[in-house]
């Protein structure tokens, strides 16, 4: 391997490198830089097993050099290098501030995220960090000058390069095989930080998902429901479904937790239910889940798509629905109802730089129930709490936990800082869930009314060294996957519901699982799709069946 200056009339001195040179060092390059969280869990891993991380680091090195050099080919080469170096810079740097795992599913959420959103997420310390790590590596790359060889030279030194690597990958990978595959099962997350490697994996995966599901034909569900009875009262009933973002069961003051987050829902007559898991650990999951058919357990992406939810359900059943977002989309679970983009209005009284506070939901609710007519069931997908720009989700009045991370780049804030601009979200969002359950008792004269609150998942705000959320969830701390859960009952509802047992019922283990089938067990819906054992009204409903 060499490197040497070239100079020719009319051109500025640039060095000239070797295909296998450049992709060599560039291996190495990445490998050193590029993969900080993946090496500080191989040493606390391997930790007193110096020759075994040894042989890791020899052997994945090893690999990663027979890669590069198997892309040294002219009119490649720089491209693929350049592409790589770029993409190992972003990933890394989200796994090391954050400790993002860059799965299919968080991919899924970066290409689905708006632009003020993501712009959160480019801060100055990321930008630096590109510039230093990625733009200035790149530019090297595309300067410097490659000597290629001729066809079959090339393809014989490159192979003089790739089977020794690849020997020696083998010979370190079986000397401590037993030691790298116990570990690897037991800590999972371990190898998905191998960078770029297993977010380049994860990119394919993505794209064969995302081809795979272009042709998809929708499948109905519960084409037999039907509203078994009406109200007593002969009212509409009226449900909205609140839609969270980002909250967490453990910052919720309802379920015990030390700062008073919810002292506007606290007096008001809810049931809290203090147990409660998630479907998934982002939106683009956990949304699509909990207004599907599907449990957990049940539920892919792909199904999410191909099968008609909840509010399909509700309008075979004749029930009007709605759904106003104030995040980033409905996920394609509103595609055949109502749809109202409010976080896309630019209203100057509640949004700025493309994105909107959670009251611009309340600014039209009022217009919206004096206008009900008949049974109706209304989702408001909140902001939240989503992160980093935590301070961005509340108004000054209610900045009450001080002092609060006043900007995204958590590295300028201490943790109780982010903690508190967390807990502010918090406190806005019973606001909003609050005011709701409000303007739903102000109508009960002519509508009967119900309120659920659900998020969507949690958030971590610096447990286990995680941050923000979208952690696997075989991996996933409580912080992401424990979700508040609350609900409302106006006069009406509650005579249908004995309140004692209601109160026992709630504090047993519930998730997402139970919104679909307790959503239609509240709006009276029969339906041979409606699940009796996970609505968990039905327990307790009084003199009726479906």
């Amino acid at each position: 391997m060499s490197i040497v200056l070239n100079y020719s009339e009319g051109r500025s001195l640039r060095p000239q490198i070797g295909s296998v040179t450049l992709s060599v060092l560039v291996a190495i390059f990445l490998m050193a830089t590029a993969n900080n969280t993946f090496w500080g869990k191989a040493t606390l891993l391997l930790q007193g097993q110096t020759v075994a991380l040894i042989y890791l680091a020899f052997g994945l090195t090893c690999a990663f050099i027979a890669l590069c050099v198997s892309f040294s080919l002219k009119f490649l080469i720089k491209p693929f290098l350049i592409v790589l170096i770029l993409f190992s810079a972003s990933t890394s740097w989200f796994m090391d501030s954050y400790g993002t795992i860059i799965d299919v599913n968080m991919l899924q959420s970066a290409v689905d995220t708006t632009d003020a959103e993501a712009g959160h997420l480019v801060t100055s310390a990321y930008m630096w960090h590109m510039f230093i790590f990625g733009i200035l590596p790149a530019l090297l790359v595309g300067w410097v000058r490659i000597r290629h060889r001729t066809y079959l030279q090339k393809v014989k030194w490159n192979m003089v390069v790739i089977i020794p690597a690849l020997v020696f990958f083998f010979v370190a990978a079986l000397s401590h095989a037993s030691t790298y595959l116990s570990l690897g099962r037991e800590h999972r997350d371990w190898f998905a930080t191998l960078n770029p490697i297993a977010p380049i994996v994860n990119v394919v995966k993505l794209v064969i998902r995302t081809t795979s599901n272009q042709h998809i034909v929708v499948q109905p569900l519960g084409t037999d429901a039907r509203v078994y009875s009406a109200a007593p009262s002969g009212k509409p009933r009226v449900t909205i479904i609140v839609a969270g973002e980002t909250g967490r069961a453990e910052s919720f003051s309802l379920g015990g937790y030390g700062q008073l987050t919810n002292p506007e829902l606290s007096k008001q007559d809810i049931t809290y239910f203090p147990q409660t898991s998630s479907c998934g650990t982002i939106t683009e999951v956990s949304l699509p889940c909990m207004f599907s058919v599907y449990t957990r357990k049940q539920y892919t992406h792909r199904k999410g798509l191909e099968t008609e939810n909840l509010l399909d359900v509700l309008g075979h059943a004749g029930i009007k629905t709605e759904w106003w977002d104030n995040n980033t989309g409905d996920k394609k679970i509103a595609d055949r109802t109502a749809y109202q983009p409010l976080y896309k209005s630019g209203n100057p009284a509640y949004c700025k730089d493309g994105e909107c506070l959670d009251s611009i939901l309340l600014d039209q609710i009022d217009n919206w129930l004096d206008n009900v007519k008949s049974d109706s069931v209304l989702v408001i997908h909140q902001l939240g709490s989503h992160g980093p720009a935590y301070y961005l989700r509340y108004p000054e009045e209610y900045r009450r936990f001080t002092p609060d991370c006043r900007t995204s780049e958590f590295a300028k804030c201490s943790r109780q800082e982010i903690i508190n601009a967390y807990d502010n979200t918090i406190l806005y969002t019973d606001h909003i869930i609050s005011t709701v359950i409000d303007k739903l008792k102000a109508r009960e004269t002519r509508i009967s009314p119900s309120m659920i609150y659900m998020s969507d998942h949690g958030e971590s705000t610096g447990e286990y060294g995680l941050y923000l959320h979208g952690a696997p969830y075989f991996m996933a701390p409580t912080q992401q996957t424990h979700v508040p859960f609350v609900l409302w009952l106006g006069q009406e509802a509650k005579t249908e519901v004995d309140a004692k047992c209601l109160a026992a019922e709630a504090v047993k283990p519930h998730s997402h699982d139970n919104l679909f089938h307790t959503v239609l067990g509240m709006m009276h819906v029969e339906t041979t799709v409606h699940d009796k054992a996970l609505d968990a009204l039905a327990p307790c409903r009084q003199g009726q069946s479906s």
